[in-house]
């Protein structure tokens, strides 16, 4: 039995990278995986990209947990309502919710011409695809799924990065970021009387298959990491009975790695980006 077995989880934005791997880690420690995401059909993304809910539902199998696919818009509120409605009525718990949908990546990978100027330079709509889908939906999953993580002590995890704390361009991009791990604390402040843990989470440079269609940009990078090793990172932090210790925090994903010895495929172990960004041990 896995760490995890019997426990039920969501993952958001499941059809392809970082949430792609965070349902396998979940799949691999036992748990039943409820993937979510708009790509039912491979080659439809808008991002052009590979990945589909039923692909990473069958890993998701294949590693030992319970995959059930929900395809799903987060932009929808509606889909999201629906969403949480068949965990409660499916399963009657929920224990681990994962808010990793995001929108805005599109446009590296769909053929727009790529300007890496200033923001009055930039798309308008990237604002909307970066807050409605990687900003708002968060708020409206978890507030849907409240009861649910209350009734279970349960644990949500909203993905960020160091851009909540530096500036990254563009703006939407830095500004959601700052947002995201300001929700997750402010969420925990409602969340900590009934025992369920709310934090953001900032993974590395991620292999994922946006980043490898465009991997020539990140040469310069030497410390990487999988998806799947951002999934175990989730896995670990999901069994660990005293986790309400972390909440309200945003969390680096190599260093909870190292807490809980985690490893990423090969049995490698990244290095957290926290000295070289912000300059701190």
């Amino acid at each position: 039995m896995g760490a995890l077995t019997g426990k039920v989880a969501i993952v958001t934005g499941a059809s392809r990278g970082v949430g792609r791997g965070i349902a396998l880690g979940l799949g691999e420690a036992g748990a039943t995986v409820y993937v979510t995401g708009r790509t039912v059909a491979e080659g439809t993304a808008p991002s052009r990209l590979p990945g589909t809910v039923r692909a990473t539902a069958a890993e998701v199998t294949a590693r030992g947990g319970t995959a059930v696919a929900a395809p799903g818009d987060a932009g929808d509120d509606a889909q999201l309502a629906a969403l949480v409605d068949r965990v409660r009525a499916e399963q009657g718990r929920l224990d681990v919710l994962v808010n990793s949908a995001w929108g805005g990546y599109e446009r590296f990978t769909d053929g727009t011409p790529f300007n890496p100027g200033p923001f009055w330079e930039q798309p308008l709509q990237l604002w909307d695809a970066m807050h409605r889908i990687g900003l708002r939906a968060h708020y409206v999953t978890t507030a849907l799924a409240a009861p649910l993580l209350i009734a279970s002590g349960g644990l949500v995890v909203s993905l960020s990065s160091f851009a909540g704390q530096v500036r990254v361009p563009p703006v939407p991009y830095g500004v959601a970021h700052a947002a995201i791990d300001r929700l997750a604390r402010d969420m925990a402040a409602d969340f900590r009387p009934h025992g369920v843990t709310s934090v953001s989470l900032y993974p590395g440079l991620v292999l994922t298959e946006g980043v490898l269609a465009n991997i020539e940009h990140f040469a310069h990078e030497p410390n990487r990491e999988t998806p799947l090793f951002v999934g175990r990172v989730v896995a670990a932090l999901a069994a660990d009975a005293d986790r309400l210790r972390l909440t309200g925090r945003w969390l680096v994903a190599a260093e909870l790695a190292a807490d809980y010895g985690v490893t990423d495929e090969h049995g490698v172990r990244p290095h957290s980006n926290r000295r070289a960004i912000l300059g701190e041990e």
